[in-house]
């Protein structure tokens, strides 16, 4: 199992991720929706409700200048195929897309984080670092749970 950032080094708006996993989609799809599993890899997940429209809270701890909170509204979902939702917090206003791909042995995961203005390359950076610690989390993840 492998991350993979496909990000183009031209690329200033959007962040691309690739993920080869040895597990098949609804696993994959339980670590992206349930809540108690992206408290594990990502953030604690508040009042997390998978309906399109519907408005959730990723939070983590405060620092100067930032609360901690992630606000997010669900944009699309297609069970075990797809989720995209709202991902916004201090000056960043972005969309997240997870693309699930089976695959032979599993699945292929695409991360794509889009919207970051050209002026955001500090939080375009730090999200791309994110990313890869938090990916790195969720192959962790998927290799302790059933």
């Amino acid at each position: 199992m492998t991350i993979t950032d496909k990000t183009d080094r031209t690329q200033t708006d959007a962040l691309t991720f690739e993920l080869e996993l040895r597990h098949a989609p609804e696993k994959v799809w339980r670590a992206l929706t349930d809540p108690v599993l992206l408290s594990e890899w990502l953030l604690p997940a508040f009042n997390l409700k998978l309906e399109a429209g519907a408005n959730f809270t990723l939070q983590t701890q405060a620092f100067p200048g930032w609360d901690g909170k992630v606000n997010c509204q669900f944009v699309e979902i297609e069970a075990a195929r797809k989720l995209s939702y709202t991902w916004r917090a201090m000056e960043i206003d972005t969309v997240v897309t997870f693309t699930l791909t089976p695959t032979a042995s599993g699945t292929h995961l695409t991360l794509v984080q889009a919207g970051f203005k050209a002026d955001q390359k500090q939080a375009f950076g730090g999200a791309r670092y994110g990313w890869n610690m938090m990916g790195t989390k969720l192959l962790e993840l998927l290799e302790r749970i059933a």
